[in-house]
């Protein structure tokens, strides 16, 4: 489980950056560096990509995200593997529901998600057990 939710997580990110890439109206700053290595012609589908995949794959990462807590349990990893996929479904709300670029939220989303994933590509997270061994099945016994 724990390969599927790290391919799970890169997907997200990946197509995230590639769907705010393609929003030039709505995220100016993104879709310049998209067109600048050649994805220009993504504008013409910007609509798909504001109402089905942005949210799509942020929400593909912060699903990924979630699991992977299950399989570590490593709080430092999680917050800001499940802050930056909020940030980038909460920039799409603000920008469906009141009309507003809301690049203020998508960056910084999408930066954190970058550098979580970073993280764990550099350094996988560990499972961490309750007890004082590295043993699950020795757990401290009572008499009673």
């Amino acid at each position: 489980m724990s390969f599927v939710t790290r391919v799970a997580d890169k997907a997200g990110l990946l197509g995230s950056i590639v769907s705010a890439m393609g929003c030039a109206s709505c995220f100016p700053a993104i879709a310049s560096l998209g067109a600048t290595i050649g994805l220009g012609f993504l504008s013409q589908y910007e609509g798909l990509f504001i109402r089905i995949l942005l949210p799509a794959f942020a929400g593909v990462a912060l699903f990924a995200n979630a699991v992977g807590w299950l399989n570590h349990r490593q709080w430092r990893r999680t917050v800001p593997g499940l802050i930056g996929p909020l940030l980038v479904l909460a920039a799409v709300f603000v920008m469906r529901a009141y009309g507003e670029r809301s690049g203020w939220l998508l960056y910084p989303g999408l930066a954190i998600m970058l550098a979580t994933s970073l993280w764990d590509l550099f350094s996988p997270a560990q499972r961490v057990y309750a007890t004082d061994s590295c043993d699950p099945g020795t757990a401290d016994v009572r008499k009673g």
